[in-house]
Parts: C-alpha cells; structure tokens; sequence
C-alpha cells in the first residue's frame, strides 16, 4: 500500500487541500474510532473484557442462524 499523499496548492503556491489514498484514510479513521471508544473508562472496559472472551459462535454458525 502506498501511502503518497498529494498536496493541492492555488495559483499562489498555498497549499489548500491533500489528496489521501482511500486505504490510508481507512486506516486512520478506525485509529480514530478506536481511541474514541478507548477515552471512555466504561467502554474501554467492555472493549477489553470482549477481547479476552472466550465463548461465542463462528461466522459461520452466525450466518446459518440469521438465514444469511
């Protein structure tokens, strides 16, 4: 994945926009998601306890039972 981002200037040389690779952007939105969700004391708890969860049902098994 390249990560080359362009810059956008207007006829005075400012730079006025950046063009981001929609794989990169993607990535920076799910960091910002998730430090979103981390900054809550709450969240981060039910965060970190679904993480260590053991127990639950394969996609599979999930889709088979939503008829999907």
């Amino acid at each position: 994945m390249t990560n080359a981002l362009q810059y956008i200037c207007d006829s005075e040389g400012q730079t006025v926009s950046v063009v981001v690779p929609i794989a990169f952007w993607q990535e920076l939105m799910a960091e910002r998601e998730t430090a979103y969700l981390l900054s809550s004391p709450a969240m981060k708890e039910r965060l970190l306890k679904a993480r260590k969860r053991q127990d639950g049902i394969s996609l599979e098994a999930t889709c088979e039972k939503l008829g999907i």
